[in-house]
């Protein structure tokens, strides 16, 4: 079991969702679905490690992860764990090339050019990525992420800023590396027909998590 997530509870100045509990496997892809503010970027922060829910336990790997130290969750986020946020983080002042490149450096991996053709990125690897549309950097934020081959990828609204079209896309190239890669995919999104694409599809409402397919 590549995830477990373990009766997972979060609030702030009320309560997001409680007792959520689910796996995936290798080879296998999920989307959670649910309207803005239901809690479903916070649970992704839970369960990608950036935020220790207050109860509840995320099992990465079959290791608890906020039971590692900082030394073991840096190297599973460098290695086995790949993010795509809203927000790119890009480094501002570098090419796309380069911030693809330090991602593939730091994980000892060689960036494939054969993803930037499927990206649709291949020509604008020596601009800064400040010049950049909004759709461009996501889709260079999301081969610096598949440049380090993880085995779990988290993937906040990766196809907000792209068209249908360059959505579906994107998105093939996601379904194709976790098959062939045997990793696993947790999408949040408010698409239904991109979340209707994955293995399991669940809704954050009332608190909880309904499985739709």
């Amino acid at each position: 079991m590549l995830i477990q997530a373990i009766n997972l509870t979060h609030s702030y100045d009320y309560t997001l969702f409680k007792n959520i509990s689910f796996s995936l496997d290798s080879s296998e892809t999920l989307a959670i679905v649910g309207v803005s503010g239901s809690g479903k970027s916070t649970l992704m922060h839970n369960l990608a490690t950036f935020l220790k829910p207050q109860i509840g336990e995320v099992k990465l790997f079959g290791s608890s992860v906020y039971e590692l130290s900082e030394k073991e969750l840096n190297r599973l986020r460098r290695y086995k764990v790949g993010i795509v946020f809203q927000s790119h983080y890009l480094f501002k002042g570098l090419s796309a090339n380069e911030n693809i490149d330090i991602s593939a450096i730091l994980s000892k991996q060689i960036i494939d050019k054969n993803l930037l053709e499927r990206l649709g990125i291949s020509e604008l690897m020596e601009q800064k990525v400040t010049h950049l549309s909004g759709g461009q950097q996501q889709r260079v934020s999301i081969a610096r992420m598949l440049s380090k081959k993880p085995k779990i990828i988290f993937a906040d609204e990766p196809t907000g800023n792209l068209d249908a079209k360059t959505a579906s896309e994107v998105m093939d190239v996601l379904f194709e590396y976790v098959k062939k890669e045997s990793a696993a995919l947790i999408l949040v999104t408010h698409d239904r027909v991109l979340a209707d694409r994955c293995d399991i599809v669940y809704e954050l409402k009332n608190q909880t998590l309904e499985k739709l397919v």
